[in-house]
């Protein structure tokens, strides 16, 4: 796993160690803007296949949980085999969607990017939303952050 580009540092907390590669940056040598997304992506999909017990997030309830939204906070840059530690919690449950909030740090502590990723549920059968089921209602509460 030495050389992975992305994998799971550890699960409580759930961390995605992520390795910056050659390709992943302009002729510069800085991350480009687009790839943050493909961070930020990647680790949700490792959390939420944690929070699924291995198998499929949204199916395994009845719904699927495309983006409703994300935001960003760009805090440093990133430049090739830099490895950053993106940490994941559930930090917000809704009637339809819910937040899960991703901040990623150098391994010193150094803050990289802050960002949040908004599914929402919708019907397998149609792009239509529906209230999350009281299945997965259950397993995001297993993992929302504690109140600050």
């Amino acid at each position: 796993m030495i050389n992975a580009t992305e994998y799971v540092l550890s699960e409580n907390p759930f961390v995605v160690r992520r390795r910056v590669r050659w390709g992943d940056c302009d002729p510069a040598g800085v991350v480009y803007t687009g790839r943050f997304t493909d961070y930020l992506l990647g680790a949700v999909g490792l959390y939420t296949a944690h929070m699924a017990g291995g198998g499929r997030f949204g199916e395994a309830h009845g719904v699927g949980t495309p983006c409703k939204a994300m935001r960003f906070e760009f805090i440093g840059t990133l430049w090739p085999d830099d490895v950053i530690d993106i940490t994941c919690t559930v930090e917000a449950i809704r009637t339809r969607s819910f937040d899960i909030h991703c901040m990623a740090r150098r391994p010193d502590g150094a803050p990289v990017f802050d960002a949040m990723f908004s599914p929402i549920c919708v019907h397998l059968d149609r792009r239509e939303s529906t209230p999350i089921p009281d299945s997965l209602r259950d397993v995001l509460k297993r993992f929302l952050a504690p109140a600050l």
